[in-house]
């Protein structure tokens, strides 16, 4: 067959006939089937979505209308200005408390429950396992049984406040259509307010900002038993250049132990010791990094920041220095930064008739607690600065030789008390395990020596922990102001306070502990009975200061006070004063002070501190020392060329100059630490938060008997921190030039949410944002932690204020007011302290009994 023929014989090919109206009428029926699937699915999507927003917008603030609050003796009003700052407007005290109550649930309630829960101990109950190490931490304290103890030893009026405040928050927390979106996300419900859950609130102040596990007495314990005394004084001595005490003389810096005490070049210490070196530079200027091995003394890198610690920076000029003549108030608090702010601003008023009758405050108060923390009540101000006293003692156990579950005291052996304390866990069993408490607190480890240690605080004393705070709100002088302050049951905080009359004054506030027979530095036995705690400090003995000649007080985390107050106050972590000694220059240099320019004080990033540290490194970079060595050369060049004075964001020279110092305190003192790896798998790599003193002594006067072996003079050591830092810095192939103190400081000011759903950070996270400041400069900034609020204030003047903080004042980031009024804590930018015009207005009602 050809193929003609085979194309003649295949069947032609098949063209589809046209459908048939049954089946024209099938497809047009699926067609419409499918069509209603899809949009049924679209409805549905629709209405899901409808669902989402309904159920995320129902736990927004009520911002308008009226709403009935039981327990309520008349009417309350709430406004709220464009940026949510709240006006409360009611006819007593109670009434206000109770409406704070009600509108701190509302913006802030989930911020609210995780500081109770982290004093309780109690975060894994909401958060699951992963919160279980924290809360084990908390635990030991059992300071949820310490509130309850606290609440039921209150003064009456103190407790009638909370009670009012708790009432509030349970009716601003049911108001709220839904629950607040956090239990949402996390499938649980909020747990109910109780008024012991605002002491629990304090108490977590107390962990924040005061030393919860003895650590500092741990640190100098170990020194001062691994070391000769002589060196364990000089790496601990509180004194500097930079010291700069309110009275008193300057602590000189210490002085240098000679060879007798420890010298590192003496052939019996090298060959105990010997070791190879890490980092040693090459000809080329390009050192070897080695991520260090067991023993070894210089650290991996990236070197922590060691000297960053809660803190602030709070001051006063008397009325005679400034542009009005009335006395003003500075305060920014400087703590972690999270979303939302742990402050929240608020005007709160009550009473009628004439002025003696009302009341006014303006400030900022703690979610979770109905007082007023820091601010003016129109006859006084007020800020704080946390002043570091000792205000916990590591107590040695002596355990009895006849029966080691017993430990000796005073009156005889005595059992531990055993608390079994249960910890939930969310979607699991509880977790149990065991405290046990002495007479003196609770076990929280044991010594090199094997003996237990427990921990004295003044957070486990029911006196050492009240509301006395508020009657701040009734004070008219300065001296009833600071005899409030010295009355009050809150972590030991500097408090400078200026009145209407012009006069400004300081003094300790909170709870001072009377020690006899040691001076709380070091961990002692207190089983004969001759040392430990005998009482408090009466507020007549507290120290204080009244208008100084210079008309300026100055607190910034320093030590203020020498002689006999400093021995009643002890020795805790202070900052080493940098921060003091320029924020009092500044201020003396203003002749008439106004809120701008206090404002200036608080931003000004001039880097005084770290000047000295680049005048060492450039002198350091000789032609002879960088000649072949081109990374060092650069180095140089960049410290000459970039600096600005200032911790500036576009500064790559104070970047290199920070590090460079880090390194050098490392290498410096990791020789000398060395016996602690001994009895310590994790010792301290710095002598702690004032160690300038004695790495300025040691790099200045460069004794060569402190002076690692493994290098051959003290310009090779510096030049080795040279060198690592560079080294750090361009590793990956990193351009130096580039790295940038703004890269560095850059803002993470994250929501806890966030840091478990990542993808919900462009949502409730601030912006990342490069931001000029640092730690020992008046402008205290970190990518986590800064000022929590910028705050100037004149008693009586409040009009002439000035404040912000960073986040906005609502919790909920579907509210205007989540972010609002950042940008001008970013930016430095002077905005007013009282709200701006009422842009919404809710009425309190008393609910029908």
């Amino acid at each position: 067959m050809t193929e003609a023929e085979a194309h003649d014989r295949a069947e032609p090919p098949k063209v589809p006939a046209p459908p048939t109206p049954w089946r024209r009428r099938a497809l047009r029926s699926v067609l419409w089937g499918l069509s209603g699937l899809l949009g049924l699915l679209l409805l549905a999507a629709v209405a899901a979505g409808l669902w989402g927003w309904r159920t995320l917008t129902g736990s927004l603030p009520i911002a308008g209308g009226t709403v009935a609050l039981s327990g309520l003796s008349a009417p309350v009003i709430l406004t709220r200005d464009a940026l949510g700052v709240p006006t409360v407007s009611g006819h007593t005290r109670l009434d206000v408390a109770r409406a704070t109550g009600f509108l701190h649930a509302q913006e802030r309630f989930f911020q609210m429950d995780l500081q109770r829960r982290q004093a309780a101990g109690e975060l894994a109950e909401l958060v699951g396992r992963a919160a279980l190490p924290l809360d084990r931490r908390s635990r030991i304290h059992r300071l949820r049984a310490r509130a309850q103890r606290v609440l039921a030893a209150m003064p009456t009026d103190q407790r009638a406040l909370l009670d009012a405040y708790t009432g509030g928050v349970n009716a601003g927390l049911a108001a709220l259509r839904t629950r607040p979106f956090e239990y949402l996300l996390l499938g649980s419900p909020p747990a109910p307010w109780r008024s012991e859950d605002s002491v629990l609130v304090v108490l977590s102040m107390f962990m924040e900002l005061q030393d919860e596990r003895g650590d500092e007495d741990r640190r100098r314990g170990l020194m001062h038993d691994r070391l000769p005394p002589p060196l364990a004084e000089f790496l601990l001595s509180p004194g500097s250049d930079w010291d700069t005490p309110l009275e008193g003389p300057q602590l000189p810096p210490p002085p240098i132990p000679g060879p007798e005490v420890m010298d590192l070049r003496a052939p019996v210490q090298k060959a105990a010791q010997a070791r190879p070196p890490v980092g040693q530079s090459a000809p080329s200027g390009k050192p070897e990094i080695r991520r260090p091995a067991s023993g070894s003394w210089a650290p991996p890198n990236p070197v922590p920041e060691p000297e960053l610690a809660p803190g602030s920076n709070g001051w006063a000029v008397a009325g005679a220095h400034t542009a009005s003549g009335a006395a003003l108030v500075a305060s920014d608090m400087h703590l972690g930064l999270a979303v939302p702010n742990i402050w929240f601003r608020a005007v709160l008023r009550w009473g009628d008739g004439p002025p003696q009758r009302r009341a006014r405050l303006v400030g900022v108060t703690l979610p979770g607690v109905p007082a007023l923390v820091a601010g003016s009540n129109g006859h006084v101000a007020w800020a704080f600065t946390n002043a570091e006293i000792d205000a916990s003692d590591l107590v040695i156990i002596d355990p009895d030789p006849v029966d080691p579950s017993r430990y000796l005291t005073s009156t005889g052996p005595r059992h531990y008390e055993t608390h079994v304390e249960a910890i939930g866990i969310k979607g699991e069993a509880v977790d149990r395990f065991e405290v046990r408490e002495s007479l003196w607190g609770p076990v929280v480890g044991r010594g090199p020596d094997g003996r237990a240690r427990a921990l004295r605080w003044v957070a486990h004393d029911v006196e050492g922990v009240n509301l006395g705070l508020m009657h701040m709100e009734g004070a008219l002088t300065l001296v009833e102001a600071l005899e409030v302050a010295q009355r009050s049951g809150i972590p030991a905080q500097n408090c400078v306070i200026a009145d209407t009359t012009g006069a400004v004054g300081w003094t300790i506030a909170g709870r001072i502990p009377r020690r006899v027979g040691f001076d709380g530095r070091l961990p002692v036995s207190w089983a004969d009975g001759s040392r430990g705690w005998s009482g408090w400090l009466a507020p007549a003995d507290y120290p204080r200061i009244v208008d100084p000649p210079s008309g300026r007080i100055v607190t910034a985390n320093n030590r203020l006070v020498g002689g006999d107050a400093l021995r009643i106050l002890g020795e805790q972590a202070y900052d080493q004063g940098a921060r003091a000694r320029q924020i009092g220059d500044a201020l003396l240099a203003i002749q008439s002070a106004t809120p701008q320019e206090m404002l200036r004080v608080q931003l000004d990033d001039r880097a005084l501190f770290l000047a000295r540290w680049r005048r060492l490194a450039l002198d350091l970079l000789t032609p002879a020392s960088s000649g072949a060595a081109p990374r060092r050369r650069e180095f140089r060049d960049l410290l000459e060329h970039t600096w600005t004075g200032r911790a500036s964001t576009d500064s790559v020279a104070y970047r290199l100059v920070k590090a460079f110092r880090a390194q050098a305190a490392e290498l410096a003192f990791a020789p000398l630490l060395e016996p602690l790896r001994e009895v310590d798998s994790h010792p301290p790599s710095t002598p702690g938060r004032s160690m300038e003193g004695a790495l300025w002594q040691l790099v200045t006067r460069r004794p060569a008997h402190l002076l690692d072996p493994h290098y051959a003079s003290w310009d090779a050591l510096l030049l080795d921190a040279i060198d690592r830092t560079a080294a750090e810095l361009t590793e990956g192939g990193r351009p130096l030039d580039g790295r940038t103190w703004g890269e560095a400081n850059t803002l993470a000011m994250r929501h806890p949410v966030s840091l478990t759903l990542p993808w919900l950070g462009p949502l409730l996270d601030m912006e990342a944002r490069a931001l000029p400041g640092d730690t020992h400069m008046p402008r205290v900034q970190g990518p986590g932690f800064g000022a929590s609020e910028r705050l100037v204030v004149s008693p009586g003047h409040e009009s002439e204020g000035l404040f912000h903080m960073p986040g906005g004042q609502s919790g909920h980031p579907l509210s205007p007011a989540y972010r609002a009024g950042h940008d001008a804590w970013v930016e430095g930018r002077a905005t007013p302290l009282l709200p701006g015009p009422a842009v919404s207005t809710l009425h309190l009602v008393p609910a029908n009994p």
